[in-house]
């Protein structure tokens, strides 16, 4: 099979969305770039939205995940708390033990597809 293969994992706690992709990759873009706004840009995801997944996941843990500071004079920024590396570290291993995991399934499956070389 030529094609990648993409699993998604998202974590649901009870009926509650708690963690998914959109979510670690903002965390981890934050951690780049010290930036709610920047990390939202880079997904192509407005202010208003990344504000907002940041104040629910800080919602949803015991402590805060990203620490922000208001711009200004002296600049504003954010970033991970230690729970909040801590979280995406946790998702990060996740993520590859499910694919190490799921790899023997999806050749299986990938061995049951139909050739779609002429794009139909």
């Amino acid at each position: 099979m030529s094609d990648p293969v993409t699993l998604r994992l998202r974590l649901l706690f009870g009926d509650r969305l708690v963690f998914g992709p959109g979510k670690g990759e903002l965390l981890a873009r934050i951690a780049e770039t010290g930036s709610i706004a920047a990390a939202g840009r880079a997904m192509g995801m407005s202010y208003k939205r990344a504000w907002a997944l940041v104040e629910e996941m800080n919602a949803a843990f015991r402590a805060p995940l990203v620490a922000s500071a208001r711009g200004g004079a002296g600049g504003g920024g954010a970033q991970l708390t230690a729970e909040g590396q801590e979280v995406l570290s946790a998702y990060r291993a996740m993520l590859a033990a499910v694919d190490v995991a799921a790899a023997p399934e999806i050749a299986r499956m990938a061995a049951l597809l139909r050739d779609m070389a002429d794009g139909k």
